[in-house]
């Protein structure tokens, strides 16, 4: 069945991804979501870019000493790392598997909590 249109054009599915920042290239320290391939739906921070392609760690499966590299085009960006993640990852610092952990364990409780308080 497809979603009815507004007269504005966007459909009741929109809803959802107007929340989400509307860039589509990741930044150093964006929370992305994968879309596709096995790792689909996981979450990862970028700890580098790259012209078409980020490089990805979650800490657990895919370490900082080995990151994920994926494209961007099949990632969904859905916040930012904020602390000491940021902070290092933008001055050209490595980060730790253990502060990369946290940082997404932060997020997860932040959006969690966000969603109770609506």
């Amino acid at each position: 069945m497809k979603d009815e249109q507004d007269p504005d054009g966007k459909s009741e599915g929109d809803a959802v991804t107007d929340s989400l920042p509307h860039r589509k290239i990741p930044e150093l320290a964006d929370i992305v979501m994968s879309n596709n391939g096995r790792d689909a739906g996981k979450k990862f921070i970028v700890i580098e870019k790259q012209e078409n392609y980020s490089l990805l760690a979650d800490g657990k499966g895919r370490r900082c000493e080995k990151p994920k590299l994926k494209k961007n085009k099949h990632m969904t960006i859905i916040g930012k790392a904020s602390g000491i993640v940021e902070g290092k990852l933008t001055s050209g610092d490595k980060v730790t598997n253990n502060e990369v952990r946290r940082a997404i364990k932060e997020y997860n409780e932040e959006s969690s909590s966000q969603a109770w308080e609506e």
